[in-house]
């Protein structure tokens, strides 16, 4: 950084990092906020670099505990458990309480990714392995990293995002295709329609671009989609390995070693 004629400052760097009193309002300016976003994803990093196979499920916060979406939620993150999988959500209340609390009663690991909000403060009790964040890029960003697929429940703007912004990451290539499995015929149903009439027909997406959604009404169904993908990627890094001879029988990460030796759920 060069400073001349009115922009040269009275005092140094050092001199102001020295100072015992002086204004404070240095601790809220944009270039204390990059510290913050780093330590952030430093912390995020180091949190997660050994989750190992991982599925992100987004849904409401707002879904009582006497819904049947919570009971089916509950039951999806057992089976994610079951099937060698962490849960990752946004460790808030209702469906992500849900899927949380069926991976952490089967004994899976159940992960949450807090968010500072003026109405949600804390992470639900079923986390095993919690962080919260303050800002929503970094989040997204552990959402992303370290999930083999994601399964969306029905929700309102936030699950709407993070479900929006995973397909733009795949359909631009950005990240490694995965799975994306809407769960809740009847709630996704017309967005399905929506999609297929208007951004497909119209022909602001692809044909494959469509089919990069999953719609079910099925907790097995759901994880046997990722699991499926899962297996099909282990299959075709073999295929790559034998045609180049560097084959040694390493599973590709993000396939559960249970999954590719029985071939099912």
């Amino acid at each position: 950084m060069i400073r001349r004629a009115d922009q040269v400052q009275q005092t140094t760097t050092d001199q102001r990092l020295l100072q015992a009193k002086g204004d404070t309002d240095w601790v809220h300016s944009d270039p204390w906020r990059v510290m913050r976003i780093q330590s952030e994803f430093v912390e995020g990093f180091g949190t997660l670099a050994e989750l190992g196979p991982a599925v992100s499920v987004f849904g409401s916060a707002r879904t009582p505990r006497d819904h049947p979406l919570y009971a089916e939620g509950v039951r999806l993150g057992r089976a994610l458990a079951e099937a060698g999988y962490a849960t990752i959500t946004g460790g808030g209340p209702g469906l992500m309480e849900a899927a949380n609390k069926g991976a952490a009663d089967a004994g899976g690991t159940s992960v949450g990714l807090g968010i500072e909000l003026p109405f949600e403060d804390k992470l639900n009790k079923y986390v095993t392995l919690g962080i919260n964040f303050r800002y929503f890029f970094v989040r997204k960003v552990m959402f992303l990293k370290y999930a083999q697929g994601f399964v969306v429940m029905p929700g309102g703007y936030g699950t709407l995002d993070e479900l929006f912004e995973a397909l733009t990451l795949v359909q631009t290539q950005k990240v490694t295709s995965f799975p994306l499995v809407l769960f809740g015929r009847e709630y996704w149903g017309g967005l399905i329609d929506w999609v297929e009439r208007h951004l497909r027909d119209d022909g602001y997406i692809s044909a494959d671009d469509r089919d990069m959604l999953h719609l079910t009404d099925d907790v097995d169904e759901a994880v046997g989609i990722i699991a499926g993908h899962a297996r099909d990627q282990a299959r075709l890094a073999e295929q790559l390995a034998e045609e180049d001879g560097t084959a040694d029988g390493v599973a590709p990460a993000g396939a559960p070693d249970e999954a590719l030796r029985t071939g099912g759920m």
